[in-house]
This record gives C-alpha cells, structure tokens and sequence, in this order.
C-alpha cells in the first residue's frame, strides 16, 4: 500500500488542508491518505477538552472523499502524541510500499530537528512540504538535507488560511462558509465551539 499521513492539530481541519491532501493524492497516487489528529500535541498547548471534537471535525470533513480516513491512533494510545511512535505503529498495521509519505507545512518542517527521536524518524517516512510563504529561501533547508532527512518541496497556488484564523473568525462571528466543510461548520455551530 502506497501510504501518506497528515498529522497535525487540526483545531480545527479546514480547506485549505484538504486542498494540500487532494494536490497529493493525485501527484503521487496514493493508495489512502491518514489524517491523524493530534491527541496531545508536545509543541502546542491546547485545551484537552477540544480532543474528541478535534477528531469528530475531520471525520466529518473528510466524509466526502474516499481515500481519506480520519485514524484515532494517538486517541487510543493516549500521552504526548509523538510523531515517531504513531509511524512505528502504521508500519505494524499496514503492508506500506516503500516509505510511509508525511505531509507537512514548512512551518512545522523547519522545527524538524527537535521532534521526538528525530534521527529515528527520519529514515522511516519521506517528507512531502508544502511553501507556506512567498519569500522562500530553499537554503534554510539545507542542514535537514546534510542530516539525511529524504523530502521534497511542493508548491501550490498559497491560500492563506490557517486554524488560528479560523477561530478568530468563528470568535468574532465572521462568515467562515467557504473555510471549511458544510458538515464541519454545522458542527462547530451545533457544539457552540470557538466562541471564546
């Protein structure tokens, strides 16, 4: 099975991560693309409260697309969610062709080096990155290449939405309809989530 992960926060999934998922999908003809949601990110503080509704939004968000499957993998083992240890697990539960493929903004690529068994991870997934600026400098990247990270960089038409946004938007009653998918929206409404 050709395999991606799209792991993240997902607080909350939106459009423009579905966008990055369907550009990769159909570049590289994955055989499933796993979004796994983040059940206690360790680079990001959030509010636990938020897990299983972070997880009920991309199940709903992704309802409408066959290869796509929301995993509740670091749900069920609990803890920190370490990125290295949920890939250990997929390659348990998955005949993978070649390596496990991990989308990633360079945002989060660039702190790469500080994940959890870094030099673990690295042999085991192979980075597909999407620019997340208009000024981007290749070299910056340079040091992930010496240390044998195997990745490529992907360009897509930049579409600036970004979950911190979105919640704003959600906080001050802004219009939010084309961020996200219908179901995911009426969900946010229906649990009166974001609102402060």
């Amino acid at each position: 099975m050709k395999l991606c992960t799209f792991q993240g926060t997902f607080n909350p999934i939106h459009n423009a991560h579905l966008r990055a998922a369907k550009f990769a999908l159909e570049k590289y003809g994955f055989d499933k693309i796993l979004f796994i949601p983040a059940f206690n990110p360790p680079h990001k503080s959030t509010n636990p409260g938020m897990a299983t509704h972070r997880l009920n939004m991309v199940k709903l968000a992704l309802d409408d697309y066959p290869k796509f499957e929301a995993c509740d993998i670091e749900y069920q083992r609990g803890g920190k969610s370490y990125t290295y240890l949920t890939i250990c697990e997929l390659y348990k539960l998955y005949n993978i062709e070649g390596k496990i493929n991990f989308l990633i903004g360079t945002d989060a690529f660039a702190k790469l080096n500080s994940w959890y068994e870094f030099d673990k991870l690295k042999k085991l997934v192979k980075f597909i990155v999407f620019i997340r600026e208009d000024n981007f400098d290749i070299s910056k990247y340079n040091y992930l290449k010496e240390a044998g990270v195997d990745f490529e960089f992907q360009t897509l038409p930049f579409v600036d939405i970004s979950s911190t946004e979105l919640r704003k938007k959600i906080q001050n009653k802004q219009d939010i309809t084309n961020l996200l998918p219908k179901k995911e929206k009426e969900y946010i409404e229906k649990n009166e989530l974001y609102k402060n």
